[in-house]
């Protein structure tokens, strides 16, 4: 068969090419393959036996527990802060102390008047009178600010003092900061 040898003389050359680029383009692509993996090393490092899909993966879950361990933390101290606030809003932040002689006397200025008020204006004033021979108590109830029962001019004197820290916020805010009070306790 005439040119039945420059065929395959032809097929053989186009085959050996064919390899050549292959084997080009494998040499290539293992160059690649290597510059990946000298990268995937530095994100990993040298132990790295996951591939970078792995790594991103496991960094995904750790990522994603350690927010979920963020979020039920901020929410425990958030529950915290709350509580603390209520109560802070039961504490005597504010008094008033009035010294005086009750009767007249010169005995030293030993009756007096105390007035002791969380930051709403609730407390009492109490009221120690001292004479030579006895001393009496008296406690009076307030209420945002107000007495319940009418006091002495001393007590009121007490009272303003206590008073004088600032206006009561009716609704019991702290720097304009509205209370959270505690469940079961200022209900």
């Amino acid at each position: 068969m005439p040119g039945g040898e420059e065929t395959y003389h032809l097929i053989a050359v186009v085959g050996t090419a064919l390899a050549a680029i292959a084997l080009i383009w494998l040499l290539v692509l293992s160059l690649r393959f290597r510059g990946l993996r000298r990268a995937q090393s530095a994100v990993l490092g040298e132990s790295g036996t996951q591939d970078l899909v792995a790594h991103a993966a496991r960094l995904t879950h750790h990522v994603d527990r350690s927010t979920a361990e963020w979020r039920a933390l901020s929410d425990r101290l958030s529950t915290r802060m709350g509580g603390i606030e209520g109560a802070i809003l039961r504490v005597f932040s504010r008094h008033g102390l009035v010294r005086y002689d009750a009767y007249g006397e010169q005995s030293g200025q030993q009756s007096c008047s105390l007035a002791l008020l969380d930051v709403r204006g609730d407390g009492f004033v109490i009221t120690s009178i001292h004479h030579r021979d006895q001393a009496r108590l008296y406690i009076r109830r307030i209420n945002r600010g107000e007495p319940e029962h009418r006091l002495a001019p001393e007590e009121e004197e007490a009272l303003a003092h206590a008073l004088r820290a600032g206006a009561v916020a009716a609704d019991g805010a702290i720097d304009g900061v509205p209370p959270a009070p505690r469940p079961g306790i200022d209900d």
